[in-house]
């Protein structure tokens, strides 16, 4: 059994899907924002049921799609426990082992890219993130970055395994795919034969550019890649967005907009959500997908199309705004003018994974009710 392996060209990121072939219960390791459409379409191709989100570090030159998956696939978030990324719903130390279907994978902590990097070991493959790449390592210069840590968890933990272990890098940038253990062990020039020493002062003449997104990326990565930081003056414009819909708003200026009438407020949660959590008085309700199972809504273009009629724009509003991006793509398909309210009804998950304190439609004081 192999893994499939899916490519960003815009990071040269490396994902990963894992799956048992019996349940159908996957893996996704390393995804990345910008290609949610294309891991959501293999989830369906394959007939998977994506089961668990996992990264290797918070990245610091893409944004996950962890926190999306789990609202649009049920996934649940794993995360290395040394990278802070709170908002994941596992904390995962070394060796530990996290099951989907009659398959297992086993955590190695390998720190030195940053202090919380992990490895991933299934059957006799190995995915090793930014630790050890083909030919190569990742950087150790920033990100809480250790070069002689790196070559610890290189030399001592990665190079333990058998030398027929399959390597599934995070990176590449010259078309690779694949490795083995044993031909990095030998044949790896920065760590191959070297003393540590040797490799620290490698790694420190380098001398690599800044990554150009770690500035954006690796505060969104520490959230699961759930962005929702308009502040200011930003807090009353739209947010231009390239991913098929008019844009982001808060939810104040979505509140303003409902006010002058310049737009109506949609709710695309579930019944069961407005009836347990809390609703917003004059809403519109139309559920995106219902319980029970969570399938899609199949009367959503009609009751979106008759939402929007007389041509106001739509403000659609979920839990954490996730939902209300896929139904905003899909009313803007239908010709309307829709846009998604950022952090949703409830708001960011806390470290404990609890929301309602952290942002959101009832944090920030706009009218709701609660049955």
């Amino acid at each position: 059994m192999k893994p499939l392996q899916l490519f960003d060209p815009a990071s040269s990121t490396y994902t990963y899907v894992l799956f048992d072939q019996g349940s159908r219960e996957a893996v996704i390791i390393d995804p990345v924002d910008e290609q949610i459409d294309r891991d959501l379409g293999i989830l369906r191709e394959y007939g998977l049921k994506l089961v668990w989100t996992l990264e290797t570090h918070a990245h610091a030159d893409h944004i996950t799609s962890a926190g999306k998956l789990a609202e649009l696939a049920g996934a649940r978030t794993a995360a290395p426990e040394g990278c802070g990324i709170g908002t994941a719903a596992v904390q995962l130390r070394h060796g530990d082992t996290l099951r989907f279907g009659a398959e297992s994978l086993t955590t190695l902590h390998t720190p030195g890219h940053t202090a919380g990097s992990m490895c991933f070991v299934w059957r006799d493959h190995v995915f090793t993130g930014d630790t050890l790449l083909i030919h190569g390592c990742g950087r150790t210069d920033f990100q809480s970055g250790s070069a002689r840590d790196l070559y610890r968890s290189l030399t001592q933990v990665l190079f333990a395994l058998p030398d027929t272990t399959t390597v599934w890098p995070g990176h590449d940038y010259q078309g690779r795919s694949h490795s083995t253990i044993g031909q990095e062990k030998t044949g790896n020039p920065r760590v191959a034969g070297k003393t540590e020493d040797e490799f620290v002062g490698i790694m420190d003449a380098l001398n690599l550019p800044r990554p150009r997104r770690i500035d954006e990326a690796v505060p969104a990565n520490l959230t699961s890649g759930l962005r929702h930081d308009a502040d200011g003056v930003l807090l009353m414009q739209p947010r231009p967005v390239q991913a098929g819909y008019a844009g982001d708003v808060s939810p104040q200026l979505a509140w303003h907009w409902v006010q002058t009438g310049d737009a109506v407020l949609v709710d695309v949660r579930t019944d069961a959500e407005r009836e347990w959590v809390g609703f917003v008085p004059g809403a519109v309700n139309v559920p995106w997908k219902q319980w029970p199972g969570m399938v899609m809504n199949p009367l959503f273009d009609s009751q979106i199309r008759a939402a929007a009629a007389g041509g106001r724009k739509l403000v659609l509003l979920c839990r954490s705004g996730v939902r209300s991006v896929a139904a905003a793509k899909r009313a803007t398909e239908l010709g309307l003018q829709a846009y998604n309210i950022l952090e949703g009804f409830e708001g960011d998950p806390d470290g404990n994974a609890h929301r309602g304190r952290r942002g959101g439609w009832r944090h920030h004081g706009l009218p709701w009710r609660q049955n």
